[in-house]
């Protein structure tokens, strides 16, 4: 029997439509229209089209776009008053640096010049460790949007055995906090795994952030095992993930494709984190 196809697409619309109404509401509450600051350095093709969705998905959801968009030959100390500047300015709710940043940028040290309370990605040193703490915060979208799918198709995590194939900051670990403040009981695994098939194979849930092509195949599947695939690799037959879609699908009792399955919850979840941003500070009386 082939594995349930988890929806991210229809997931997204969902959370995406339950953001606009929120903002809706806010706006007519508090007079106040959530704002989201993207900062582009430069003119990366792929960089420039991510900033465009998340621009757009911004305007529907009716918070207002204060994108930036600097030349790449823009000197670090000028970019880093720019996101002082944003992150003094109470129009912006939340802060976005499009990375990576070019050659001879520091990405790190810009990212941390965002204040958590407008860290709409999750990245900054305080925003981990309010996570790492378990303490209120914003969480990283992409760990964020696996979550929501699980609740989605009513997956339990409480007491489940969870394996991520991965330890990135970006995804793995977050993901694996996050899973651990749901009762999970989780395993991370990465490229000095020993029998990495075998681990996997115990696992109810999975998730593989591990960067590489089909790395798990239907052996490192436990039958009827959800399975949740962040991976996304251009190939000459299209877009492709972490995990042998075609031969995992037998085993699995519910698997994410690519695309279409995390990819969309990454700026569902951005809106999201944006309008928690804009509610936190109106509760907090900052000025508008």
């Amino acid at each position: 029997m082939s594995a349930v196809i988890i929806d991210g697409k229809a997931v997204a619309a969902r959370v995406r439509a339950d953001v606009a109404r929120d903002v809706a509401e806010f706006r007519a509450a508090t007079g106040r229209q959530p704002g989201l600051a993207t900062v582009l350095v430069g003119d990366d093709p792929a960089s420039a089209v991510y900033i465009g969705g998340k621009r757009r998905a911004c305007v529907e959801a009716g918070m207002a776009d204060l994108h930036q968009h600097l030349p790449a030959d823009t000197p670090q100390d000028k970019i880093a008053a720019l996101l002082d500047s944003l992150a003094a300015d109470p129009a912006v709710s939340g802060i976005l640096l499009q990375l990576p940043v070019p050659e001879g940028l520091d990405g790190a040290a810009l990212v941390g010049r965002i204040p958590p309370e407008k860290d709409v990605d999750g990245l900054t040193t305080p925003s981990v460790g309010l996570l790492a703490r378990g303490l209120p915060g914003l969480r990283p979208c992409t760990p964020s949007g696996i979550i929501e799918l699980l609740d989605a198709y009513d997956v339990e995590l409480s007491g489940t055995p969870t394996v991520v194939v991965g330890r990135s900051e970006l995804v793995g670990r977050p993901v694996a906090q996050l899973l651990v403040g749901r009762n999970a009981t989780v395993t991370i695994c990465h490229s000095r795994t020993r029998d990495l098939a075998a681990v996997c194979r115990g696992a109810d849930v999975l998730v593989v952030a591990a960067g590489k092509q089909a790395i798990i195949g239907p052996d490192a599947v436990k039958p009827g095992a959800t399975v949740i695939d962040v991976g996304m690799h251009r190939t000459e037959q299209g877009l492709r993930g972490d995990v042998d879609f075609d031969a995992v699908r037998e085993v699995a009792g519910r698997l994410t494709p690519v695309p279409g399955g995390v990819g969309p919850m990454t700026i569902a979840m951005l809106l999201r984190n944006t309008l928690l941003a804009a509610r936190a500070a109106a509760e907090a009386g900052s000025p508008v």
